[in-house]
């Protein structure tokens, strides 16, 4: 139950706030004058002031000096009568978090009070978070204390500050390359403009070319309309390019044009438009290599990799796996309305051993695949995959393989075992694309692409 100090020196009026306040739940303390305003707050913790600037021969600005010299992060609301507007403005100016006008009415003490002690509550989190590092939930599913996430955590913090250079995230499939990306967008100054996304593997050059930037009417035979390319929706905010690696280098010649001009021209259009659009890429490949195999632009590679974000894998730093485990039990318990509560002894020390090659989104799918799974109330070992406990695997899958001299068609083999495994991920999750792309470790787009090759039923 929140404290509030009201200060004071007209008793009528402390003892209406005492009744305002009281009726909703605050517990209250009153003060005549400074000195024993000074004396409450040394003496128990206070949520939030009142005080009268007029509080007879003492200035209620040099109260408010002595309390927030004592309580810095003190929050204060300035009562202020007629004539006094000027030096409630003034004590704005000292730290008090706002005021209000006598007579004032229960109604809107009510709401600022209410406001007040909001902001103070927030205030307090943030203060937390800076006191425990704001290290071990970043952001969504960006979790961790070790040193090589909290260098990442420090990266993006200072990253966002600056809302124009470009940013170039590598590191293995799954370590969270766009839970990066938008926690940079979020914490920058374009959090409330667009963040877009777009998967750079996940479509062919032409049409990847159409949704970047766009076409005018006409430009070609199924353009019937104009559209605005990613690009161009992401004027003001973000533009997520995933997979940056995969990009035909035709198209990389007309991004490095757009990062360095800052403006687009739609296939088809006559003139150039000019865009306030960041620019994130991502890769799990070593950009530099494909430079050297003339795969990626050089000149391209060194306009992305202005700022440099590299993202550790999973089996480097263990000590985040537990928090990891814990996080994502908590979720899909709850999401799947199951009692998961913990893992044994047994089956977590299975777990940190275990290499985690899919890092995060692994973890992540296991934990999702044994609570929608399993009734148990823990993980234990055998409701964990066999390649994390270490048990073979089983024989029948590689019995079924038969070659002779007649031989086989390899491709239609490998075909219908892909086939066969999309068609029991969309069965455990009930077809749902979103979650079976994460199960299976491959983007949406390709997943839908090979739902409708295989003439897979798709009804998410």
């Amino acid at each position: 139950m929140e404290r509030i100090l009201i200060v004071d020196d007209e008793a009528f009026i402390r003892e209406n706030l005492e009744r305002v306040l009281q009726s909703d739940g605050y517990r209250t303390i009153s003060a005549e004058n400074g000195n024993e305003a000074l004396t409450a707050i040394s003496e128990q913790e206070v949520d939030l002031v009142l005080l009268d600037l007029n509080l007879g021969a003492e200035s209620g600005l040099e109260v408010l000096s002595s309390l927030r010299e004592i309580e810095p992060n003190l929050l204060v609301i300035i009562i202020t009568g007629y004539g006094t507007v000027e030096s409630a403005v003034e004590a704005l100016k000292l730290g008090a978090y706002d005021y209000i006008k006598k007579p004032f009415k229960a109604d809107a003490i009510h709401l600022i009070v209410r406001l007040a002690l909001e902001t103070q509550s927030l205030k307090r989190e943030m203060r937390q978070l800076r006191r425990d590092g704001a290290t071990h939930h970043f952001t969504e599913e960006m979790i961790g204390s070790s040193p090589q996430i909290l260098q990442v955590f420090d990266q993006i913090r200072e990253v966002s500050k600056h809302g124009t250079s470009t940013v170039l995230i590598t590191g293995e499939s799954g370590t969270g390359k766009e839970l990066a990306a938008r926690a940079i967008h979020k914490y920058s100054e374009r959090s409330n403009q667009p963040f877009i996304e777009i998967n750079c593997g996940s479509l062919p050059l032409n049409l990847l070319e159409s949704e970047l930037f766009g076409y005018e009417k006409g430009a070609f035979t199924d353009a019937k309309i104009r559209k605005k390319g990613l690009i161009e929706e992401a004027d003001g905010g973000t533009l997520f390019l995933d997979e940056i690696g995969e990009m035909d280098i035709s198209l990389q010649v007309k991004l490095l044009r757009v990062l360095e001009e800052r403006n687009i021209r739609r296939i088809g259009g006559s003139r150039n438009i000019e865009i306030d659009t960041r620019v994130i890429a991502a890769t799990n490949r070593d950009l530099k290599l494909a430079v050297e195999d003339k795969e990626f632009r050089e000149d391209l590679y060194y306009r992305l990799n202005v700022v440099p974000i590299f993202l550790p894998p999973l089996r480097e730093r263990k000590e985040d796996i537990t928090q990891l485990l814990n996080f994502f039990i908590k979720r899909f318990s709850k999401q799947f309305n199951k009692q998961v509560k913990d893992v044994s002894r047994q089956a977590l020390d299975m777990i940190l051993n275990y290499r985690w090659p899919g890092n995060a989104r692994e973890l992540r799918n296991v934990v999702e695949r044994i609570c929608i799974m399993s009734s148990s109330v823990h993980i234990t070992p055998d409701t964990l995959p066999k390649e994390i406990t270490g048990e073979p695997v089983n024989t029948s899958v590689k019995e079924c393989f038969s070659l002779n001299e007649t031989g086989l068609n390899l491709e239609e083999e490998i075909a219908s075992i892909e086939k066969e495994y999309i068609r029991k991920a969309l069965q455990m999750t009930g077809a749902n694309v979103a979650k079976t792309s994460r199960l299976l470790q491959i983007p949406r787009g390709t997943l839908r692409y090979k739902i409708e090759k295989y003439e897979l039923t798709d009804t998410d």
